[in-house]
């Protein structure tokens, strides 16, 4: 059971290890038993959207089986429909990690941020675009005046369909996942 009362499926667990599994391709190239043995020490991280309350959802770090750590993380302004632009929770799937960087430079995301790939939402009727793991900074990850740059609490977990972690969140996961390896993917689930 995690921190909102909810089971953790066994298939976020078991599709974690499904797509490390598929994210070991050069291991897999040198056979079974080298592919069983990346697979069981590659990092994935898990987004697990909570239906009840998409702003108090969960990210997580497992490397191979083994849960490192998990965060408190937001998606969305509250709606469920992730073909919503903008304000909508992030869909479902593998998304590949195209960026991961301290000092990132948008229009709206500043500092600590992992650029995320497009995708089609669940209908496939749009393209998410422009998703990323981050949360509100400044550029070089300090605290800033503005509201947009500012965290003043659980209201800041929403966002215009990212995940969107605390700042010492995002920070301590940059440490964690430095140390035990980056995975190639974030892998989002319900």
């Amino acid at each position: 059971m995690n921190s909102n009362g909810r089971h953790l499926r066994g298939a976020v667990v078991a599709g974690a290890v499904a797509t490390t599994l598929a994210l070991a391709p050069a291991a897999a190239a040198q056979g079974p038993t080298e592919a069983k043995a990346a697979a069981a020490t590659a990092t994935t991280l898990v987004f697990d959207k909570n239906p009840g309350d998409p702003t108090n959802s969960k990210l997580s770090v497992y490397r191979g089986k083994k849960l490192w750590a998990t965060y408190r993380a937001g998606s969305g302004l509250g709606v469920k429909d992730d073909c919503a632009r903008a304000k909508g929770w992030m869909p479902n799937g593998n998304w590949k990690i195209k960026l991961k960087t301290r000092t990132y430079n948008g229009k709206l995301i500043k500092g600590y941020a992992v650029y995320l790939q497009d995708m089609k939402c669940s209908k496939g009727t749009l393209t998410r675009t422009e998703m990323f793991i981050h949360s509100e900074m400044n550029r070089d990850g300090s605290a800033g005046r503005t509201e947009a740059r500012r965290w003043d609490g659980a209201g800041d977990y929403k966002s215009n369909g990212c995940v969107k972690l605390n700042p010492t969140d995002i920070k301590k996961m940059f440490r964690l996942l430095d140390r035990i390896g980056w995975p190639t993917h974030l892998r989002v689930v319900s």
